[in-house]
């Protein structure tokens, strides 16, 4: 039965979950190095503007009110992200990408958050090393004002909604979070991570940069400043009228958790932003710049290139990966991101004359969602910058050797509450039960294999990936990862030891409908 499944349709999934379930893993051998994407293009129903004409914008940076203290609102604004079009969304602070929280390693901060949605919310710190009350966890919920008359007690209506938990901790109106901040340098972003509604709250807007910074990392050199740019790639797609669309099968999210069939693999949008802003450009000097990109699309895979308007493809010397800067630079042609990975990249402009443009591009898109964005280079200018041989020497030396466990996840299409969903090691989530119970300080090596594209994401630690397929890890691997990328039929061996704290964290698909329904796991610390 597996060899009458297309390659495409068995990546799209679309009507074909519940074969995968019965049929088994899709193997390798059926799948090629490249496969399509999985999850389902969401067409927009207006026209789309050009590419390469809007400005990049750069999120603001974040005031404290008082030293270590932050206050963000979440509320509904109306925002120009197409331009002539307003799309109402939901913000922090009331733009999108939310705020950008600059942090120092060691100084532990708070951020208070409030909720002038109309639904909870959670807010996660991805990549975070956070204790568990303060990491997001799903049921954890910051719920609106008036909401437990309105919903019988705090429950937010859906019978999959996680109110069944006896864990959970639920505030009305507003949440401290306070991150210790004791890690590394690094990219960080903050998220939606309410369970059965994750996907259409980051879609609608909920996501934002959060940077740690240390001496280590300033004593490099590299490029900073203006010539530090943060890129927050995302997928959307919009309605006639310019709102956004999405195919929930709620559009409230109050009640219903999922989306329509057709969209059950992955919401892919086809109109790609970048800060929230459609295919921009960005004025640069013919120097070196660090280019902080995070994927957060719900499903959507990028292959990113970096090539002039002649031809020519410029390096991408990556610096940094998810958890920090790497122990040295390792220089790609295109790099590959999944959702919620990030990648800390040196392109220098130097080589292309004045006036002269470098587009990035998708080689996994097609037709609009192959542009991302462009650069002009506009002037010449002094560059003090460098790229150095040694960036770090503080990463984990871990070796097969220390792991004193090895676990084995299957994550692949299944049945979650009767229907379609998507399952870890054969059962969908339940906040309830405890999945993967683990001791403080202990090393363990995790293999996962994936039927699909499923890009797994530890909460509180960082990994090293130690093999994919059973050779040697990919170039983009390396340094310390929170998310890996498996492709279909791809298996891969990370290494990790579970330091930081007790208590209850997860694991988890980070490609956000499948989270939604059920490729989520419990992961207790003792």
């Amino acid at each position: 039965m597996r060899e009458q499944l297309s390659r495409r349709r068995v990546l799209a999934i679309g009507g074909s979950l519940g074969l995968l379930g019965a049929t088994g893993l899709a193997t390798s051998a059926a799948l090629s190095r490249r496969p399509a994407m999985t999850g389902a293009v969401l067409r927009s129903a207006l026209p789309l503007p050009p590419a390469f004409q809007v400005p990049l914008p750069i999120p603001a940076v974040l005031k404290p009110v008082s030293t270590g203290r932050y206050e963000i609102t979440q509320r509904e604004a109306v925002l120009e992200v197409l331009p002539g079009f307003k799309t109402p969304m939901w913000t922090y602070d009331g733009t999108f990408p939310g705020p950008t929280i600059e942090s120092r390693r060691g100084r532990p901060i708070t951020v208070t958050h409030r909720n002038e949605l109309p639904v909870p919310t959670v807010v996660h710190l991805h990549g975070g090393r956070s204790t568990p009350e303060s990491d997001g966890y799903p049921t954890d919920l910051v719920v609106p004002e008036n909401w437990g008359a309105m919903h019988h007690g705090g429950g937010h209506g859906g019978e999959h909604s996680g109110m069944q938990d006896p864990r959970a901790v639920v505030t009305t109106l507003t949440r401290d979070y306070t991150f210790p901040t004791d890690q590394r340098a690094a990219l960080l972003w903050y998220h939606d991570h309410r369970m059965d509604f994750t996907a259409p709250a980051i879609w609608r807007g909920l996501a934002g940069l959060h940077i740690v910074r240390d001496d280590l990392e300033d004593s490099l050199d590299l490029p900073s400043g203006p010539r530090e740019l943060p890129l927050l790639i995302a997928d959307r797609s919009f309605t006639a009228d310019g709102s956004l669309d999405y195919p929930s099968l709620d559009p409230t999210l109050r009640t219903t958790p999922g989306v329509r069939e057709p969209y059950l693999a992955g919401v892919l949008g086809d109109v790609i932003l970048v800060n929230g802003s459609p295919w921009p450009v960005h004025e640069v000097d013919a120097a070196r710049y660090r280019l902080r990109i995070l994927n957060a699309s719900n499903a959507r895979h990028y292959e990113l290139e970096a090539v002039t308007d002649d031809g020519r493809r410029l390096d991408l010397v990556q610096v940094g990966a998810d958890q920090g800067l790497l122990a040295a630079p390792v220089t790609h042609q295109h790099l590959p991101i999944a959702p919620a990975e990030r990648y800390d990249v040196i392109l220098d402009f130097a080589s292309v004359e004045v006036g002269g443009r470098v587009r990035i591009l998708n080689r996994l898109g097609d037709g609009r969602t192959r542009d991302v964005m462009a650069f002009r280079v506009a002037r010449t200018a002094k560059d003090d910058s460098r790229v150095p041989a040694v960036l770090a020497n503080d990463l984990p030396t871990w070796q097969r050797s220390d792991a004193i466990r090895v676990r084995d996840f299957s994550l692949r299409a299944g049945q979650m509450n009767g229907g379609h969903g998507w399952v870890i090691g054969g059962r969908s989530f339940d906040p309830a039960r405890s999945d993967v119970t683990v001791r403080l300080g202990d090393v363990e090596v995790w293999r996962l294999i994936a039927d699909v594209h499923h890009p797994v994401h530890l909460h509180l630690v960082g990994f090293q990936v130690l093999s994919r397929g059973g050779g040697s890890p990919l170039p983009h691997d390396a340094g310390l990862k929170d998310t890996v990328s498996l492709r279909p039929g791809e298996s891969a061996e990370i290494i990790t030891r579970f330091d930081g704290y007790r208590g209850r964290y997860l694991f988890h698909c980070h490609n956000a409908e499948h989270e939604d329904m059920g490729m989520m796991a419990n992961l207790e610390i003792v």
